[in-house]
């Protein structure tokens, strides 16, 4: 799923292409997409872009007459592009935004049509589709720490609550916990002060870098690979793979459709977490530690 430092790249690139143009016309593919009625789509045709920002991990357009498209691209949705006239492509495309400038294309590469677009009316009803995470770049510590301790959860849930903290999701808050050397399962209601100034602190680093590092890579053009794998992450996606600062295999807790992966040296200790399908199956066989799976 595109998260903060993705969405705030989509959000400047597209800001460059579209504010000061018209919206002509949005062709919608799949009816599973637009989820409001009132106003209409057709209600937007015609009006001029005056600006695009980020809410959570939610994109909003802001048209002149008080008017926003908010898209959510969920975990498979992308945008696209491309020249004007463009339309959205079979299988895999949900909506065509044809502006004068061009033509922004949303595809989902998924079965699963998760992605949504709302088009509401006033900033009330857009602070109304913001789950209500505080911003993790601008928090204070103690901004953070309240939004942290809001309820008993795992750090890697707590990270990833958009009622807690905004834009967070499954790969950089693997990211986090990794440069905070902090255990994903670790408590909430066991984390001490120390702890939440590292973890504070990595969340603006990591944030930060990968806005940055993406903001270099596009350039003057247009997102076009946007994936939750990137080259250079230390611990996400990197299963098996040496960690890069300590060398001790990248480990994995598999859970549903999601994975959270750690490394067992820097962050619990050389404990291994319980990976719910295997620890299942090979009950006592599952080793406990770094030392028992080499062994």
């Amino acid at each position: 799923m595109p998260e903060l430092p993705d969405v705030t790249i989509y959000c400047e690139r597209l800001a460059a292409r579209i504010v000061g143009a018209t919206l002509e016309r949005v062709t919608v593919v799949s009816p599973n997409l637009l989820r409001t009625a009132e106003p209409p789509l057709e209600a937007a045709f015609g009006r001029r872009a005056i600006g695009v920002r980020r809410v959570g991990k939610r994109i909003v357009v802001a048209l002149d007459g008080d008017l926003f498209l908010v898209l959510h691209l969920m975990i498979a949705g992308r945008l696209r592009w491309r020249a004007a006239g463009t339309k959205a492509p079979g299988k895999v495309g949900l909506a065509a935004f044809e502006f004068s400038t061009g033509t922004a294309v949303l595809t989902e590469a998924s079965t699963h049509k998760r992605a949504s677009l709302h088009v509401v009316s006033g900033e009330a009803a857009v602070r109304a589709l913001d789950p209500g995470g505080i911003e993790p770049l601008t928090a204070t510590l103690d901004q953070f720490r309240a939004a942290l301790l809001r309820g008993n959860h795992t750090l890697k849930r707590a990270l990833t609550d958009p009622a807690a903290l905004s834009g967070i999701g499954n790969s950089y808050s693997d990211e986090i916990l990794h440069r905070a050397r902090l255990s994903p399962l670790l408590l909430t209601s066991r984390i001490t002060g120390e702890q939440i100034v590292r973890l504070h602190v990595a969340t603006r680093e990591i944030l930060t870098e990968w806005t940055e590092r993406l903001r270099a890579e596009v350039g003057d053009g247009f997102p076009e690979r946007v994936t939750a794998f990137r080259e250079g992450m230390a611990v996400h996606g990197r299963y098996k793979q040496p960690c890069p600062d300590c060398g001790a295999p990248v480990q994995r807790i598999v859970y549903a459709e999601h994975e959270t992966n750690y490394c067992a040296r820097c962050q619990t200790g050389g404990r291994l977490l319980a990976d719910r399908a295997l620890s299942r199956l090979l009950r006592s066989d599952w080793p406990r530690t770094l030392e028992e799976m080499e062994g």
